[in-house]
């Protein structure tokens, strides 16, 4: 006999209600008796620090897992779903972290990939219904264009439009900011509230509280696998966020000791590169990093950032210009032209958290201690490794940064994306650089990683070492870095002190070029 759920006050079934969901990997209890409820025309975050649950919970509404125990009710009825086609018959549909389109395929094309049909497709018509919906919530795609030629926000569009096209009325978005622009954000967010005006129901699964709070209606938090409790937005500020999340009151002011002893370790000189298609990347740069400072690099997106991290770590070639490392011992180095090897040859040590964690930064099929063992292998003399330090340097790792993982054994790809992160920059720092240079190194962390991330760029900042940080929330670099350089399209339009500027300051500055800043 089919179970009903108890009907909410005003009478109504919930949208989605999850009763007692718990889901184990091995010894690991991913999810411990959680209970969620989502209503009609509302949008739902879903909080907590990484490795709490989050994704599993969310992977088990979309048919990917499937609980061990718990009920799971749509509409006041319970329903068993054992695969993303389930989901999608009630209704259901997730957007991951990771898109998962066919890039040599158009967005249309994308779109109706494994849907049911006659075998000649009459893709005008297509186009006509893709471009209907899309602009019924506001997005902007062309249903012809090739997947490879777009950017992440478009990319994200299609696999919204492609859930929609399905039918699907309730949706999951897992960390949907993440690698978007602030103004990209904004489109996204106006597209959702026209959305819950449409009657839809919204998961979101974000670590950003700023966002949560300008978006959401409730908000429901998981502490390491449970569930803590649901607020509504209204009466919720980051503080209380904050404490539901990790269990106790955090200060969320950055700590910012004052420079000491700054010593001038890097000096980069009219630096320009191109990329394969000759289109000028970096346009003569030129500032200068010094031990014992933070120096910040704030732009918008594509406007260098990349591309100038990589350039001074030896992986990007350069058109012109140089780049000149000052030893702490005393003398000067050209590292221009020379490969990544020989720059570590010369004793220069540059630590580089890239972008792209498992791409570039991890290889995910490893687990931690190999990752560690990528760093300094080819030290090591004689044939065989040994592999005693790298597997005390992971377990430190674990313990410092607390990394949610079953044991320094279990293969990287398996961990939540922010414990990958932990993992990247805990080994960077832990070689013990001259010069850091972090991209992005609190992307998809909650807010109590953050601070620690933060509290170990000070530390290095204090023992002298140049940090040279990439970040997108202009708030966190003018409370953690000492200067700012600002790029737009690939020039310096502007270097200033952290301490004094304003957020409008810099924010104009993302938006003109220009190369009257000094170093």
């Amino acid at each position: 006999m089919e179970k009903q759920v108890e009907k909410r006050a005003d009478g109504q079934a919930y949208a989605i209600e999850l009763k007692n969901i718990t889901k184990r990997f091995g010894s690991v209890t991913a999810n411990d008796g959680v209970c969620l409820s989502v209503r009609r025309g509302e949008i739902l975050s879903i909080l907590g620090e990484n490795g709490s649950g989050k994704t599993t919970l969310m992977n088990m509404l979309s048919g990917i897992y499937y609980p061990d125990e718990g009920e799971i009710y749509v509409d006041g009825r319970e329903v068993k779903i054992s695969s993303p086609k389930d989901a999608f018959a009630l209704g259901i549909g997730m957007i991951h972290q990771h898109f998962k389109l066919v890039d040599v395929l158009t967005a249309a094309e994308n779109i109706i990939l494994g849907l049911p049909g006659s075998e000649i497709l009459d893709m005008e018509t297509v186009n006509g219904k893709i471009t209907e919906l899309a602009g019924r919530y506001g997005f902007e795609l062309d249903p012809r264009q090739k997947i490879y030629e777009m950017s992440v926000s478009q990319k994200q569009t299609v696999e919204i439009i492609k859930v929609l096209y399905r039918g699907a009325n309730m949706l999951i978005l897992d960390e949907p900011t993440a690698v978007l622009t602030p103004q990209e954000t904004e489109k996204l967010f106006a597209v959702l509230r026209n959305m819950r005006k449409d009657g839809h129901s919204i998961i979101i699964i974000t670590h950003k509280l700023q966002e949560v709070l300008s978006l959401s209606d409730r908000v429901a938090v998981l502490r390491k696998g449970r569930y803590i409790g649901t607020v509504d937005t209204a009466r919720a500020t980051e503080s209380s966020l904050t404490e539901m999340m990790v269990g106790k009151k955090l200060s969320l002011d950055i700590d910012r000791p004052q420079p000491v002893a700054v010593k001038k370790r890097l000096a980069v000189n009219e630096l320009t590169c191109t990329n394969d298609e000759e289109v000028v990347t970096l346009d003569h740069v030129s500032f200068t990093a010094n031990g014992g400072e933070i120096l910040g690099i704030a732009g918008v997106a594509g406007s260098g950032q990349k591309e100038l991290l990589e350039a001074i770590a030896g992986l990007q070639p350069l058109t012109d210009g140089h780049v000149t490392y000052y030893p702490p011992e005393g003398g000067e180095e050209n590292l221009t032209e020379k490969t990544p090897a020989q720059i570590r040859q010369l004793g220069v040590r540059l630590s580089f958290v890239p972008e792209d964690r498992l791409g570039m930064g991890l290889v995910g099929s490893m687990d931690m201690t190999d990752n560690m063992m990528l760093r300094g292998y080819d030290s090591t003399p004689g044939f065989f490794t040994n592999r005693r330090p790298p597997r005390e340097l992971a377990e430190h790792i674990v313990d410092e940064l607390e990394v949610v993982t079953p044991g320094v054994s279990t293969p990287v790809s398996l961990l939540s994306g922010g414990n990958v992160q932990k993992v990247l920059v805990g080994r960077e720092i832990s070689s013990e650089p001259t010069v850091l240079m972090v991209a992005y190194p609190v992307r998809g962390l909650d807010i109590n990683s953050s601070y620690t991330i933060y509290h170990l760029l000070n530390e290095q900042k204090q023992k002298g070492v140049a940090v040279i940080c990439v970040g997108e929330d202009l708030d966190v670099l003018l409370e953690l870095c000492d200067r700012i350089l600002v790029l737009c399209q690939g020039s310096v339009s502007g270097i200033v002190d952290a301490r004094s500027t304003t957020k409008e300051e810099v924010g104009l500055l993302m938006t003109k070029t220009g190369k009257e800043a000094e170093a």
